[in-house]
């Protein structure tokens, strides 16, 4: 019998968030960004206000402001050919810290701690 890996399900990272719509916002993920999974903590880009990537580890260029991590990913998205209209969390929720997806850049526990105290500072606790 053949294994199957179940990908991650749509706002699965999320333990609970505010009344209402009030911790969710509209965003964009901008095209050749490439697939990025539901649960990424993200940051905002300086040069394209509403515009977000996965939030890198340190300032790159082409990315700048990104590398605060400001929200994370409701959704799953192919943003590879197009730009993508997507929810995301960004304040006012907690979030299970095992179930979240970081830049390839974040290979550490600092690195991780530095995220998580970054997502705290916008009001998402990760737990």
């Amino acid at each position: 019998m053949e294994n199957v890996t179940m990908q991650t399900r749509n706002l699965s990272f999320l333990l609970s968030e505010a009344a209402g719509r009030r911790s969710r916002a509209q965003a964009t993920i901008p095209a050749g960004t490439g697939v990025v999974e539901a649960g990424t903590v993200i940051g905002e880009l300086t040069a394209a206000a509403g515009s977000f990537v996965p939030s890198p580890a340190a300032e790159t260029v082409g990315i700048e402001g990104a590398e605060v991590a400001t929200a994370i990913l409701g959704y799953s998205v192919d943003a590879t050919s197009a730009d993508v209209e997507v929810t995301i969390i960004d304040r006012d929720a907690e979030a299970k810290l095992p179930t979240l997806k970081f830049d390839a850049s974040v290979d550490d526990e600092a690195k991780t701690a530095a995220k998580v105290a970054q997502l705290n500072a916008v009001g998402i606790r990760a737990r």
